[in-house]
């Protein structure tokens, strides 16, 4: 007995993770995103839900389900941004670890299992450990897009480049990371330009510490035309102070790769236009990348098909025609690895978007070739 009790002394407790959400007038889905960080398969959390000034029923959803749920803790503060709402999570989280997640995004249950389980098998430099996302609609099924890559260890220039990581929602990252890079930036609101404080975030995490990857579809990153990932001009103005201020830090990272940035981020916006069948603003996205970088777009046959389509649409007299664009599996729905959800709208599906998947390994294939030229640069 005594031999049992002094085995037992020694195994190590599970290190706390800090699930952070800030949520504003997220009514419609925040109980389902709750519910699903409620399901995960790692027990050993907190969930931290920052009201930023809700004038819907926010709060009161969050109160209800934290009385039934322990894990659950509403903090509140007059509206000041998505920067300043995580910042205020970030403070008042005993855990180890951060997991943000947006108020309308959804996890696997595995998800901080598996992030938690690759922080155990990398070395104490990696600060943040990512997986891979799925596009979802506002009513949980699959709309084709993607993020997905295995860039490792340094991933600075990589990450100049473009997003790689996608979203917010898709990362585990050290508490002592954070406060050493200082939290998200919240003056972007104040100049009108939110929309990248989670790719400025991780462009200073990746200055000072390494990231890895569990190459796995954990997270569903929802698309809304009413929400910060619909604000394009906003997110165009966010993305360029980024940029400025990380040249001015690092000025010895040649001047084509911050404009290769900008390219690229107005082809992403172009894309999102096209979807949601805005044929002028997706020619004006088009537009403003080549004004950047007048060669790179023209490499991409991506750039022509929205340019003749969309060209096609104004001359028909389409200046906006709903569409969407679902990936070539069969036009069936999937969903995150397939799994169903309790009291979520994501539904089980035989369809499920893999690693193997030919989409997929294309672009994985393509970020890791980008990752490892930059490395030379």
């Amino acid at each position: 007995m005594y031999y049992q009790i002094l085995e037992t002394a020694f195994i190590p407790e599970k290190p706390l993770v800090s699930v952070i959400i800030p949520a504003y007038n997220a009514e419609k889905f925040i109980a389902q995103t709750l519910f699903s960080v409620l399901n995960q398969t790692y027990h050993s959390i907190e969930i931290l839900v920052i009201d930023d000034g809700s004038s819907d029923r926010t709060p009161e959803i969050v109160k209800t389900l934290a009385q039934q749920y322990s894990q659950i803790q509403l903090l509140r503060q007059a509206n000041a941004g998505v920067a300043a709402a995580r910042n205020l999570g970030i403070q008042a989280a005993r855990g180890e670890f951060i997991a943000p997640i947006d108020s309308d995004d959804l996890w696997h249950p595995d998800t901080i299992a598996k992030l938690l389980n690759q922080f155990d098998r990398s070395c104490s430099k990696v600060g943040v450990v990512y997986a891979w996302s799925v596009d979802i609609d506002e009513q949980g099924q699959f709309t084709g897009g993607f993020h997905a890559a295995v860039v490792v260890g340094d991933v600075y220039k990589t990450l100049i480049c473009h997003n790689f990581l996608g979203n917010a929602s898709s990362t585990l990252i050290r508490k002592c990371c954070l406060e050493q890079v200082g939290g998200y930036n919240p003056l972007l609101k104040a100049q009108q330009a939110q929309g990248c404080e989670d790719w400025d975030l991780y462009l200073r995490l990746a200055a000072q510490y390494s990231f890895a990857v569990v190459p796995e579809f954990l997270v569903g990153y929802r698309k809304q035309t009413t929400s910060m990932s619909g604000d394009y001009h906003q997110m165009a103005r966010s993305q360029q102070l980024m940029l400025k201020t990380a040249q001015q830090n690092h000025p010895e990272i040649p001047g084509f790769l911050y404009r290769l940035s900008r390219s690229s981020f107005y082809l992403y916006l172009a894309h999102q236009c096209h979807s949601q069948g805005q044929a002028a603003n997706t020619l004006l996205w088009l537009w403003q990348a080549l004004k950047i970088d007048p060669i790179t777009p023209l490499g991409r046959p991506g750039f022509y098909q929205l340019l003749v389509i969309n060209l096609l649409r104004l001359g028909l007299g389409y200046n906006y025609l709903p569409t969407r664009e679902v990936a070539n599996l069969s036009d069936k729905k999937a969903s995150i690895s397939g799994l169903p959800y309790s009291a979520v709208s994501i539904t089980a599906s035989p369809v499920v978007l893999r690693a193997s998947h030919p989409k997929v390994w294309v672009k994985v294939w393509v970020n890791g070739i980008l990752h490892r030229t930059l490395q030379f640069i």
